[in-house]
């Protein structure tokens, strides 16, 4: 089998930074309604540039099997972000993330937005479950909920 997930490199910031603006812009404006964020502040360029600081591109592998179709940050063992561009959703891209990040790095726990039903249920169907540890995302008056592996003790 063709290895398709990989550590991501500089040359990958571009895609990374599209993915992201695209997904957030689609699952989170419905949620925070917050257009001046959506369209003002979240912008390729400037995502990318976050993006390229070593702290954080260092924990980023991205699923490539030819085209960079998603990436998913990992930092000890929390799933910190997870995103599949939409146009290759409901192809198994996340599904192998994921696994990627239980098996090679044992994630065990994430943070998700508790309205982004669809990502809570696609956790969910990958083995972790709702706590009852919420926080509020900062600067926002929506709640992150804790997911974490079937494992864990609740």
């Amino acid at each position: 089998m063709v290895q398709k997930i990989r550590k991501a490199v500089f040359q990958d910031l571009s895609r990374i930074a599209e993915i992201l603006v695209f997904v957030k812009r689609v699952n989170y404006r419905p949620i925070f309604k917050n257009d001046a964020y959506s369209f003002g502040e979240l912008q390729v360029l400037s995502v990318a540039e976050k993006y390229a600081a070593p702290d954080i591109l260092n924990h980023i592998w991205v699923y490539d099997d030819g085209i960079v179709k998603g990436m998913i940050h990992i930092e000890g063992r929390e799933i910190r972000e997870l995103y599949v561009d939409s146009f290759f959703q409901n192809q198994g891209v996340g599904a192998e993330l994921i696994e990627f990040a239980k098996t090679e790095f044992s994630a065990d726990f994430l943070w998700a937005l508790e309205k982004n039903t669809d990502a809570v249920r696609f956790y969910e169907r990958h083995g972790f479950r709702r706590t009852k540890t919420k926080k509020l995302e900062e600067g926002t008056t929506e709640y992150l909920i804790l997911l974490e592996g079937a494992g864990k003790d609740l």
